[in-house]
Parts: C-alpha cells; structure tokens; sequence
C-alpha cells in the first residue's frame, strides 16, 4: 500500500466537507455574538503557537475562513509538515470581522487537532531513528476525519497503513476462526481480492510460520515480546514484511525497532491525540 504523497492533503472537495459539517454542528441558525460587530468591520488577527510542535492542518483552517470570507489575506509562515517553536506567530489574517470570529473556533479546533496527531507521530518517528522501521497510523480515527488524520500522520514523518476495509486485506483471530484456520483464509482471499495486500495477524511463532507457508505478503505481531520478535525476524528471514502491533509506546518503540522487523503500527498516533495550544488575537479596524 503505497503511500498518498507525504504532504498531499486530500482532495478539496473532502476538506469543503469537513469545514461544513463543523459549521453546521457551530452555527445552527447563525453566529449571535458575532452580530454585535458592524457588518462591515474589518480586522486583522495574528496567530500564535504556544508550544513546540510540527503543523498539520492548514488547508483546514484557511478554508474555514475563505468559506465565510472568500477575500480573506492569510499569509502563513510556516507550512504542513514544519516544526515550530513555542511562542511564534505563524499566521496573520485580515478580513471581515465577522467571519473571522465566527471561523475562528472551527479553524483552531482543525488546525490544533491535526497539528497534534502530526507533533506525537514525529516524536515517534525520531524513537525509532537509525532503524529501518516505518511507523504506521492506524484504523483508530476520529470518526469523519480519517483522512485528514491520516494526512497529518505524513506530515510527522509518519507512514500510513490502510485507510479502510476496503484497500488491503487484514485477517485476525475472528477471520482466521471463520475461515476454519489461516490457509483457508488466505486461499479464499486470494480468490477474492487477488490485487490487494495480504496481511495476517498472529500470536505465536507456530502461527507465524504457518502464515509464511500461506504465502502472506506481510505478517503482523500481536502483542510479542521482544525475544519473540527477534525469533520472528529470524525466522521469517527476509521472506515476508513484519509488522509490530499492541503495546507500543514512546518508551518502548525504539527496542521493538531494534529487533529487525520492518513495520510498527501506533493506533495512539489517531486515538490518543492532545491537541496542540493554539491562540487567535483580533485587533478591529487594522
């Protein structure tokens, strides 16, 4: 599964979509205090990153504003995928007020969101240096922004893995019991979806070879120890790609690399996000 260009962001389209349902979920009827501003207001605004952390989610943020206000000067000074320092401004605005204070929320919660996911990823990314390891996102999104997620994955030097159920296959402990064992699991996979990356998890070095024989392209490890994953390297011995998966945090990441296996997947990357502190400081008429 290759990835989406590293700095790509998905199709505009998507991100129109986005910006709209958080403003239906903000607006409802419409902004009420933002009433209070004379219709014709303008006003400029600084923004501000208040710790250190890699960016993601400018196209998010900037269409949230262009959405209200299509005349809007945003002039960035940093991009996706950059490292910034606690304290910069990074962006100044310049538009109506009115759509600027009712963009703001909803550009922040995208901008502070996905420059999170994109700030924990590469602490991840820099455990594992010196190693032949990709880290690899996860399923484990916040509902209706996998993509955008996932894009801010890359921009932390992350990697992703699938983005669904529909562009690789994976087989776990359930579809290995329903198939009646890994085998037949994989023959009917192959049947079925011949073009699509295979994937097996399994649990134990008996489970591992029986995968190898089934001809897996790659072969996840679920929750091995670290001798066992040494075992596993050694026994697949370049034959097929392996994965890491469960139980792996900044703390232990970087001895998991060190084993020789070529993947390991973070659900924490997407699940367990902190959003990065961001602040938006208006001054009317300027």
């Amino acid at each position: 599964m290759p990835d989406a260009s590293p700095l790509d962001p998905p199709d505009a389209r998507l991100i129109d979509a986005d910006v709209e349902r958080a403003f239906a979920e903000d607006f409802g009827s419409g902004d009420a205090t933002a009433d209070l501003l004379p219709a014709d207001a303008h006003a400029s605004a600084a923004l501000t990153c208040r710790e250190d952390a890699v960016m993601a989610g400018i196209p998010w943020f900037d269409a949230c504003f262009r959405k209200l206000d299509p005349g809007v000067m945003i002039d960035w000074r940093v991009r996706d995928g950059e490292r910034v320092a606690a304290g910069s401004v990074i962006c100044h605005l310049r538009g109506r007020a009115r759509a600027l204070v009712s963009a703001e929320r909803s550009a922040l919660n995208f901008l502070q969101l996905l420059s999170g996911t994109a700030t924990i990823t590469a602490a991840y990314v820099a455990a594992v240096a010196g190693t032949a390891v990709r880290v690899l996102d996860t399923r484990k999104t916040v509902p209706g922004l996998r993509l955008a997620q996932k894009y801010a994955v890359r921009c932390g030097g992350g990697h992703n893995h699938r983005i669904g159920l529909f562009d690789a296959i994976l087989i776990k402990e359930n579809h290995i019991a329903a198939a009646g064992g890994i085998e037949p699991a994989v023959t009917e996979a192959r049947r079925l979806h011949p073009s699509l990356l295979l994937e097996i998890e399994v649990e134990t070095l008996d489970e591992l070879q029986r995968a190898i024989d089934a001809g897996a392209d790659r072969i996840m490890l679920d929750n091995f120890t670290p001798a066992m994953m040494t075992e596993a390297v050694a026994l697949a011995a370049g034959r097929v790609s392996l994965e890491i998966s469960g139980n792996v945090d900044l703390g232990s990441i970087g001895s998991y690399a060190r084993t020789g296996v070529d993947f390991i997947s973070v659900g924490a990357l997407t699940k367990h996000v902190r959003a990065i502190d961001l602040s938006l400081r208006l001054q009317l008429g300027s």
